[in-house]
């Protein structure tokens, strides 16, 4: 044991500061959210009414799901990654395709409204509404039918058998939307199938054929299906080329996801509120942060009055009043200071995001799209690399050409052989033009592409060329094959 001095640095970052970089991860959408509860927690900080700024219009885009009807689209997002469906997100603006809204009705009111409209035994009633609590956002029922009579036994203190769960599910199955309650993408598309089949027995005749035939090759060769099988496909089944490409068509036709269009709760539908918007007039570039709907905040006059009230009086209980009061005015500038500081630091760096990707942003480009890392930003700003990451992980820019995620901007830089540096995004939009133009009876394999973009003066790896392709969702080439 003993003593010694010893000096050390450290730093500490003061509450301001704090403050400021949590503020610089919130969104704009959920920036109104986080002033109004500054507003409820200090009564020392007040909204001002201001006009608004009509300057521009904001149309905030909802991020929902569209089903793809084409035969790729189903492979890619439904079958060969049955066990977690997901639609791709493709920002559609600047095509003017409309996104299906929401129901303010939710999802499991709607079946619920179901249910009531079967004659069921108070039992089966109870069994039905704890299958349809259990049923995801995309309308399947992936928790076991064991579990579910598990659930009911330790909740409702009701014992019931795994068959009678199995037989009320049956009958939620042929609830609407069609498809609703299967286990797996093989049974939600079987009972769509199957209840077309019904109906167009009673109708359209020319078309039970090739129903059939989409029934028989869901329920016996789904493993050939998906995997794109063809040949194999038209032996087992004793049908030519047209008529299995008949029943394909059939199944694409179908939704994949039932609940597609639904609300879960009041919280379900997002929206992707620019926090930039991006314009160009006469070739020049002109940005605006989007904070209209903003709240304008400042310290109350009344504290402040009260504060010099109290200041004057010399007894306890005053003197621990103005302290109170203080603290409170202290801490609504400091958070006003933040809001102007993050305010500060957003235009900052989205303006040199801006100058350094001006060609992208006034052609849309985005094989113009120059290399560019945190690093770049940082010094052209003369910001911490940190703070550059915070203010980019969750922003976005409504630009002429659709509403992009600043993430997006940044990628690594690569030399072709002609010695010039192209970004990443470069690389994978020319891949993916190339297998946009493949022949689909005979798609490219990885080395194939490897080899052109090769010739094309890119000396890329072929396992470079599969991670790029895989992470622009493309599927592998037997998977992009088609009849």
């Amino acid at each position: 044991m003993k003593q010694q001095l010893s000096q050390t640095l450290q730093h500490r970052l003061s509450p301001q500061q704090i403050q400021l970089m949590k503020l610089l991860q919130v969104p704009t959408m959920l920036l109104e959210k986080r002033i109004k509860e500054e507003l409820e927690e200090n009564p020392a900080l007040e909204e001002v009414p201001y006009e608004m700024d009509t300057d521009h219009e904001i149309n905030s885009l909802e991020e929902d799901t569209m089903p793809e009807r084409a035969l790729n689209d189903y492979y890619d997002n439904y079958i060969e990654g049955d066990s977690q469906l997901s639609y791709n997100t493709t920002n559609h603006r600047a095509e003017g395709i409309n996104f299906p809204v929401a129901l303010e009705r939710s999802f499991d009111e709607y079946l619920e409204d179901q249910v009531h409209l079967l004659h069921l035994e108070e039992e089966d009633k109870i069994i039905a509404l704890q299958i349809i609590g259990s049923i995801d956002q995309d309308g399947y029922l992936r928790r076991d039918l064991t579990a579910i009579a598990d659930d009911l036994l330790f909740s409702q203190n009701m014992f019931v058998e795994v068959a009678q769960v199995e037989a009320v599910l049956r009958k939620i199955q042929q609830f609407e939307p069609s498809g609703v309650g299967a286990r797996d993408l093989r049974e939600c598309l079987l009972i769509q199938i199957n209840q077309k089949l019904e109906s167009d027995k009673l109708s359209h005749f020319e078309h039970i054929q090739p129903l059939s035939l989409a029934q028989e090759m869901l329920e016996f060769h789904f493993d050939a299906f998906s995997k794109k099988h063809y040949v194999k496909l038209q032996e087992v089944l004793g049908v030519d080329e047209a008529q299995l490409k008949a029943a394909i068509n059939e199944i694409t036709h179908l939704n994949p996801k039932p609940a597609s269009g639904f609300a879960f709760n009041n919280n379900t539908r997002q929206y992707i509120i620019p926090d930039f918007i991006l314009t160009q007039r006469d070739g020049i570039l002109q940005l605006n942060i989007n904070d209209k709907n903003t709240p304008n905040v400042k310290v109350s006059r009344y504290y402040e009055n009260l504060l010099m009230k109290h200041k004057k009086k010399h007894s306890k209980e005053e003197r621990e009043a103005a302290n109170f009061i203080k603290e409170r005015i202290e801490s609504a500038k400091w958070f006003i200071d933040a809001i102007q500081q993050r305010r500060q630091t957003l235009y900052k760096t989205m303006h040199a995001i801006m100058e350094y990707q001006e060609a992208y942003f006034k052609t849309g480009d985005e094989k113009k799209l120059r290399p560019m890392i945190l690093k770049d930003i940082a010094s052209k700003t003369n910001l911490d690399i940190s703070t550059i990451s915070r203010v980019v992980n969750s922003k976005f820019v409504e630009t002429e050409f659709g509403i992009k995620h600043l993430k997006d901007f940044f990628s690594d830089s690569f030399q072709t052989d002609d010695g010039e540096e192209v970004s990443t995004i470069e690389i994978k939009q020319i891949l993916k033009e190339v297998i946009e133009k493949e022949d689909k009876k005979r798609p490219l394999s990885d080395e194939k592409l490897t080899e052109i973009l090769n010739q094309k003066g890119y000396p890329i790896a072929r396992r470079t060329i599969s991670k790029y392709r895989e992470q622009l969702d493309i599927p592998v080439a037997r998977m992009r094959k088609q009849l």
